[in-house]
């Protein structure tokens, strides 16, 4: 069972915490991490090109000319494809790029994810992140522990009752905040350490259990 030391916003050392095995020890599967990376990716995807269906082009609806005697083709519409400024057929509208997961492959790319970091060394656990809600008190604290670079991303995550945490790390560029309800695989392989509080940890420990 890995075991990890507790720190306090200054960097001290003020206790210890065993990590269950089956969430932060567990086999790390990359191709599991890529799976998840891109079903996350594209829930996000939304299409933005659109075009405009006979329907929707603004005109009249009248027939241009009657059907015969006129010596023209056939034409019922001034909106039909082949005209200039026409509607289109089968042109993109915009659609959800969305598809299911199954739920077990889900929690297996989570745990995954946080073994990769604990076994990274870049797992920090807090016995609390008490802040003013003010961004510069997030920012020394982060300096504190080590992880205030601009070329070190930072994940923290704590409860969402401590509302000045969330305020404080929102201007972060360095910094990331979210609930333990929100942790996903992406957001922790982009942050190259993840700072956890002793509450959040036990919170995750429990929704990540089989």
């Amino acid at each position: 069972m890995p075991k990890l030391d507790v720190k306090d916003t200054s960097g001290k050392n003020v206790g210890a915490i065993d990590l269950d095995d089956e969430i932060f020890a567990a086999e790390v599967h990359e191709h599991l991490l890529w799976e998840v990376v891109k079903w996350q990716l594209a829930k996000r995807r939304g299409g933005n090109a659109s075009t405009k269906r006979m329907g929707e082009i603004r005109g009249s609806n009248k027939k241009m000319w009657k059907q015969k005697g006129t010596g023209n083709a056939r034409q019922g519409s001034k909106k039909a494809p082949h005209w200039s400024g026409g509607g289109s057929v089968f042109g993109p509208k915009p659609r959800s790029y969305e598809y299911q997961m199954p739920r077990k492959a889900k929690k297996q790319a989570l745990r995954a994810a946080l073994s990769l970091r604990t076994g990274e060394k870049q797992l920090i656990v807090l016995d609390k992140f008490a802040v003013d809600g003010k961004t510069k008190s997030v920012a020394k604290a982060l300096a504190a522990l080590g992880y205030a670079q601009p070329d070190k991303k930072v994940l923290i995550v704590d409860g969402k009752d401590n509302t000045l945490l969330s305020r404080g790390a929102a201007n972060l560029a360095v910094s990331k905040w979210l609930a333990p309800e929100g942790l996903n695989v992406y957001d922790i392989l982009r942050h190259q350490t993840v700072v956890f509080t002793s509450s959040s940890v036990k919170q995750v420990e429990a929704a990540l259990k089989r």
